[in-house]
């Protein structure tokens, strides 16, 4: 049975971005402030580098009780006993990460705009990311999705949806009303000196109107 995500701050990891020694730190700073869930995003490390990280941060996220989802690589994903895989439109294709990893695991695929999101959710993924909704540094060639575009997509999802692009304290409160489940953040929180205060401020800024 696929676990209950609690989507509400999605952490995205990037190593060359992180003001911590270590990326388990970083992710350990970061639960201690409230994010819900951990995406393992390893853009330039070797295959062997990526699954000795993914289990020290597996260990990270296994003792505090959140989900760890790792970017692109089903592979690793299964061998360090992750609770999902995320996949980009470039990535393996859905159906393939699927068999990897099995009916049991999570899914959650990469949308910029609806026909991408419709497409995802026939194929059977278990949540959207949609974005990059504002222009970021760490993706620097996404296109940008709109707050109409997204509204569209919610509109017509009938399963999570989790913003990501350019997420931080300023731009938080746009989504006001979009009736998404979550944000996923990386600079605003991995680049901190103090993650864990970081999250908490996203966290309750984001759920200060959410549940209101």
């Amino acid at each position: 049975m696929k676990p209950k995500i609690d989507y509400t701050l999605y952490l995205v990891t990037d190593r060359e971005l992180m003001a911590a020694a270590s990326i388990d730190e970083c992710v350990e700073q970061a639960i201690m402030g409230g994010c819900t869930v951990v995406q393992l995003r390893e853009k330039t490390a070797s295959s062997r580098e990526f699954y000795e990280t993914a289990l020290r941060v597996r260990e990270v996220t296994a003792h505090l009780g959140v989900p760890l989802f790792i970017n692109d690589r089903a592979d690793i994903a299964l061998a360090v006993g992750a609770d999902g895989v995320h996949i980009g439109q470039g990535d393996l294709p859905y159906e393939a990460a699927r068999r990897i990893v099995g009916p049991n695991k999570i899914v959650g695929v990469s949308a910029s705009n609806l026909a991408e999101a419709l497409e995802a959710i026939e194929q059977g993924a278990d949540y959207l990311g949609v974005g990059a909704m504002f222009a970021t540094g760490t993706k620097t060639d996404a296109a940008l999705t709109s707050m109409d575009e997204l509204r569209k997509i919610r509109e017509k999802a009938n399963l999570p949806i989790v913003a990501i692009g350019g997420i931080n304290k300023e731009t938080v409160p746009l989504f006001r009303g979009t009736g998404i489940d979550g944000i996923a953040v990386v600079s605003a929180i991995v680049s901190q000196k103090d993650a864990t205060g970081a999250a908490r401020e996203l966290k309750s800024l984001f759920c200060g109107w959410r549940d209101s």
